[in-house]
């Protein structure tokens, strides 16, 4: 990357590398959604049991990604420096790290049916969920690893195979998920732990397809990555782990706000609750474009922090901030326009309560058309943070923009003043914009101190 560059020629540069990841992230939801939908002919009890699986997989899964999203900055800054040593030895520790916490939260999911039921789940939901956990959770230690080499392959700019891969996980999951949730072509109907099956079976297809990508492509086995793989390296270990932890807490901490708006609503009715997880999915899946959009640009600003070179640093972060309000202001538009036709994708409008529904669920899309801007810069500024290696501020930031500010704006809105679902989407909006205001300001008044083959040292 060079000071030469146009803003037009940086958003290019960043679109190139963004795209595959934006596809990937939308084909893992993918995933998710064929599990649901599968499980959902087989059993309501079954279904109630992967929802509780999956969601309890997930808050194990963020805190402990930290250490493979590490990889990504580290590895992007090592590249603009020209040291393939420390591209090496980074990538290897996030590799450590990740298959250490995978093996030490293990007994979390073969205990989990008591732990389920300390929760106030009924019996044989816990005990279904249990089943699903003992099987999933072999699966941490591929995940991790996934993500791990998803960063490091990003960093260099490597993501068509991460795009290809995981679409093809999206294939060989709905065919596995299928075939043993229900017992077909001769295999044992195994309800939620066929779901599981399936689910390790990909996680250890795709781990060993980005492995062995990793390890044979031309370009990249001069890396010698996983060559004498147990050598330990300290300085290295500690700079992974320095910089991993405070992004895992800080995903834990954007998910538990908003789990928490989903059991607020949960009080306030079951149509308002289906309505706000409606508005949520699709939330969620436009939270996917930002989110691709921001790994790329803490690609990109992490080679020109390894490299010195701090104006494409901020050309470059200018770039990724025009492309993400674009996409805002095109998701804005099409939420507001067609909030009813979006709702009633998600809905059976033969069944009596879906009028309900879908108007409950047109406003709250209005609602959350007003914090898509909030949710996009708050990811965006997250994601140049990274780049410059820094992380722990950035997390106390933003834990107390959701926790200190979000959720109690959000209850006090709803239920004291009596705004029900509306209130609490405001409260949503209100932290991701006291997130994206405080986390901007902290990017734009570091991002001038990048020195010639420094950094900002990580706070």
């Amino acid at each position: 990357m060079t000071t030469s560059l146009s803003l037009p020629a940086h958003a290019r540069a960043t679109l190139v590398l963004g795209l595959p990841l934006i596809g990937s992230h939308l084909a893992q939801m993918a995933l998710h959604v064929t599990d649901t939908v599968i499980m959902g002919w087989y059993g309501v009890t079954e279904l109630a049991a992967l929802v509780l699986g999956t969601t309890t997989f997930f808050v194990v899964f963020i805190l402990g990604s930290g250490f493979a999203q590490a990889v990504m900055p580290l590895v992007a800054a090592a590249r603009g420096s020209g040291d393939e040593t420390r591209i090496r030895r980074d990538t290897r520790m996030g590799l450590w790290l990740s298959i250490l916490y995978g093996i030490l939260v293990y007994p979390v999911f073969w205990f989990s049916g008591p732990i389920l039921l300390a929760l106030g789940q009924k019996p044989e939901v816990a005990m279904h969920g249990q089943d699903f956990l003992r099987i999933a959770g072999l699966g941490m230690v591929p995940a991790l690893l996934i993500m791990a080499f998803k960063s490091f392959l990003a960093a260099l700019e490597r993501t068509q195979v991460v795009l290809w891969s995981t679409l093809a996980g999206v294939f060989v999951n709905a065919v596995l998920c299928w075939v043993l949730v229900f017992g077909r072509w001769g295999a044992p109907e195994l309800g939620v732990e066929g779901a599981a099956l399936a689910s390790l079976a990909v996680q250890t297809l795709n781990f060993l397809i980005l492995a062995v990508y990793a390890v044979t492509q031309p370009q990249l086995r001069k890396l010698r990555l996983l060559t004498r793989f147990w050598r330990a390296d300290p300085p290295a270990l500690k700079a992974v782990f320095r910089l991993g932890w405070p992004i895992g807490v800080t995903g834990l901490a954007e998910s538990g706000l908003f789990s928490a708006a989903s059991v607020m609503m949960g009080w306030i009715g079951t149509v308002e609750l289906a309505a706000h997880g409606i508005a949520m999915e699709a939330a969620a899946l436009t939270f996917m474009l930002h989110l691709g959009l921001s790994n790329a640009a803490t690609v990109r600003l992490g080679q020109s922090d390894g490299a010195g070179d701090a104006r494409a640093l901020r050309d470059g972060a200018k770039a990724a901030l025009l492309l993400s309000l674009a996409v805002a202001a095109v998701v804005i538009t099409v939420f507001l326009t067609w909030p009813e036709q979006i709702i009633g994708v998600f809905t059976d409008r033969t069944k009596p309560e879906s009028a309900q529904i879908i108007a409950y669920g047109t406003t709250l899309l209005a609602m959350a058309a007003l914090f898509q801007l909030g949710d996009a810069m708050q990811v965006m500024a997250l994601g140049f943070l990274r780049a410059l290696q820094d992380t722990k501020v950035p997390m106390i930031l933003a834990a107390i923009s959701y926790w200190v500010i979000g959720i109690p704006s959000a209850y006090v809105l709803a239920f004291p003043m009596g705004f029900g679902g509306i209130g609490l989407w405001l409260g949503l909006t209100i932290g991701l914009a006291a997130a994206s205001v405080s986390l901007m300001i902290r990017f734009w008044t570091h991002a001038p101190k990048v020195a010639a083959g420094s950094g900002l040292a990580p706070a």
